[in-house]
């Protein structure tokens, strides 16, 4: 079975585990366990033949140069050939511009694929590169990041003093991640205000769903927060819809501020839960490929009146819900622009434990707006201001709430 990842969807990290979560939006081949199926170069196609050779590059400068620091550098105690060749390919991988694409030692491809499986150690934040600039999208629900403050939109200038000016997001992760117990220190830049945060790295375990009933004068309105697109989220999505149809409901509030993404075929599986028919999001590839994702046709709640919460938290799989559900006309969206994260990464298993986050295709919109290019603008917007979290106030829930008693929910 093929599954795709649509994390943030982005060249998002998860500061867990001390590790990397992965890229929280990316096109993932799995087993249909959720882990990566490994591919052989030969699978792939091997190597790319370039429709015009004449701008091929002649690959012999790489190993000319390679054997110039072998034969010739003053002190070749100092070389390190495994350091030098996953540092050319680095180079190389990054040498394209797409943040989104990148090159994981064996390391660092080992941590991933153990932190899908969803007990992690970390801060728990999600990172991603904005015009060269280290930025927070989202802290996890219940994080040490979220405890200490962090906010999305933040920007990592430091991390333990060091500068983050011309690092990559690896090299900054690398850093930031740490043992259990330990502590570090975050100099951050919001609204042009420098401030500097400790935070304790913590075991971390995420919830994928978690929902409340709203007591409200019109009657219960089920709320219900997805954290996270994973292999159980539909189920928990369904058993919460289930249990406020039999409390007799007036409306739900699917909150996926915060959600990173996930697996797409959970965004498309929950859309259905809402909609009886139509395009869910379609995936332009290289030339003219493009493929379409329809609902089930099943739903379990096409009716209810709706409202969906998103944030600049809320990327790719929690993109493609919200936009699919807003161009469909089926929810209203409330909140504050979110991420937009537009691109789908393959990840790709390579010789040696090593490998390769390839960006592959864009999302589109029933609508066909591209994410990458506009993200999900709500139809009401209202922003959650730094001390509205430090007041516990949530005016964004809040204007969820009131839009029941109004005449705009019909």
């Amino acid at each position: 079975m093929l599954k795709i990842l649509v994390f943030v969807a982005l060249p998002i990290i998860s500061l867990l585990l001390g590790a990397q979560l992965g890229w929280r939006s990316r096109e993932m081949l799995g087993d249909g366990n959720g882990l990566p199926r490994t591919i052989n170069a030969t699978e792939s196609g091997g190597y790319v033949v370039l429709e015009d050779p004449e701008r091929d590059a002649d690959i012999s400068l790489l190993w000319h140069v390679w054997r110039l620091l072998l034969g010739r550098y003053v002190a070749p105690e100092q070389l390190q050939p495994r350091t030098m060749l996953i540092g050319a390919i680095r180079g190389l991988v990054d040498a394209v511009g797409d943040p989104y694409t990148t090159f994981l030692t064996p390391e660092e491809h080992q941590e991933f694929r153990d932190a899908l499986q969803g007990e992690l150690q970390g801060i728990g934040a999600e990172l991603t590169v904005q015009e060269g600039r280290i930025v927070v999208v989202a802290p996890l629900p219940g994080s040490p990041a979220e405890r200490a403050g962090l906010l999305p939109g933040d920007i990592i200038t430091a991390v333990n003093g060091e500068d983050t000016d011309k690092k990559s997001l690896s090299d900054v992760v690398h850093h930031i991640r740490g043992p259990k117990g330990s502590e570090v220190s975050l100099s951050i830049l919001r609204k042009a205000t420098t401030q500097t945060i400790r935070i304790k790295r913590e075991d971390i375990r995420i919830p994928s769903v978690e929902e409340e009933m709203k007591n409200t004068p019109g009657g219960p309105i089920a709320y219900v927060a997805v954290n996270q697109f994973g292999d159980s989220t539909v189920k928990e999505v369904t058993a919460a819809i289930g249990a406020a149809k039999k409390a007799g409901v007036r409306g739900l509030i699917l909150d996926v501020r915060h959600n990173g993404g996930g697996y797409l075929d959970g965004a498309v599986a929950l859309t259905s839960l809402f909609l009886q028919q139509g395009k869910v999001v379609s995936v332009k590839g290289r030339g003219d490929a493009l493929s379409n994702h329809y609902v089930t046709g099943h739903p379990a709640l096409p009716d209810l009146p709706m409202v969906i919460l998103v944030n600049q938290g809320s990327a790719s799989a929690a993109e493609i819900l919200a936009g699919a559900l807003q161009d469909h006309k089926r929810a209203t969206v409330i909140g504050t622009k979110s991420f937009g994260k537009g691109t789908v990464q393959e990840v790709i298993d390579l010789p040696e434990g090593s490998g390769l986050r390839l960006t592959t295709a864009h999302w589109l919109l029933p609508s066909g707006r591209n994410l990458a290019h506009e993200g999900i603008t709500p139809d009401i917007v209202i922003d959650r201001t730094p001390e509205d979290i430090d007041a516990k106030r949530d005016p964004q829930l809040e204007t969820a709430l009131r839009w029941f008693e109004s005449d705009a929910k019909e």
